[in-house]
């Protein structure tokens, strides 16, 4: 049985489907024809440099989806808080900057409605790159250090691995909101290298989950999506 940390985020929204893809028309592709399946999107910085990202966005919106803008602003504090004011006049549901407490601080109060989630590590560094960039802490230690001083700082959640959720709910308890990205079957091969799959994510604390290429790259993508929601859905039953 899971703990349901946020028991008012409805099921069918736990599933966020990554559009990661080059333009707009291939995301309006995808959302028509996983239709009903997906109720929660990202939009990332592939789809900003593709052009029309605000246009998208509010179609998602008028459709009644939710979107998590995942741009992870990283820059000087009032910079960051220029961006994070200028994107929550979109109202995206969930944005994101990196794990930075004065740049957080400074965002907070330019949200709006949208709830600010600070990047900690991101899922394709191994802890053999994170040693190399220059950080000697131990890579649970650098997350949760750099979680706790983002919550701190008035971030409404965190963007972690799965195999950290578990640490950083015993840390910080269940306020945060925790959105998980690299969802993962299997070993996959690609550029993810901590990941975990949907049970565990959720086991381990997540709220969401973000899931792209296991749906894209799937036979039936929409089938593939359902499946996913069909499995959340027995978790939080049981």
């Amino acid at each position: 049985m899971i703990t349901i940390y946020h028991p008012e985020i409805p099921i069918a929204e736990r599933l966020i489907f990554a559009l990661d893809v080059a333009d707009v028309e291939q995301a309006r592709a995808w959302v028509a024809r996983l239709g009903d399946a997906v109720t929660h999107y990202k939009i990332g910085l592939e789809l900003l440099s593709g052009g029309a990202y605000f246009e998208l966005l509010g179609e998602l919106k008028d459709a009644g989806k939710r979107v998590f803008a995942d741009l992870k602003f990283h820059d000087i504090p009032a910079t960051v808080a220029a961006a994070v004011a200028g994107l929550a006049s979109h109202q995206p549901d969930l944005l994101t900057v990196h794990a930075y407490p004065a740049a957080i601080r400074a965002a907070v109060p330019r949200a709006g409605t949208s709830k600010l989630l600070a990047v900690t590590v991101l899922t394709s560094i191994s802890a053999d790159e994170l040693r190399a960039s220059g950080v000697a802490s131990a890579m649970d230690e650098t997350v949760l250090a750099r979680a706790r001083d983002a919550i701190l700082a008035g971030a409404a959640g965190l963007v972690c691995s799965g195999l950290e959720a578990k640490h950083l709910r015993a840390e910080l308890g269940a306020a945060p909101l925790i959105v998980c990205p690299g969802i993962r079957a299997a070993d996959s091969g690609d550029d993810q290298q901590r990941t975990v799959n949907v049970a565990t994510a959720f086991a381990n604390g997540a709220d969401y989950i973000v899931v792209g290429r296991p749906i894209r790259l799937a036979h039936d993508p929409r089938a593939a999506a359902l499946a996913i929601q069909q499995s959340i859905a027995k978790l939080f039953e049981s």
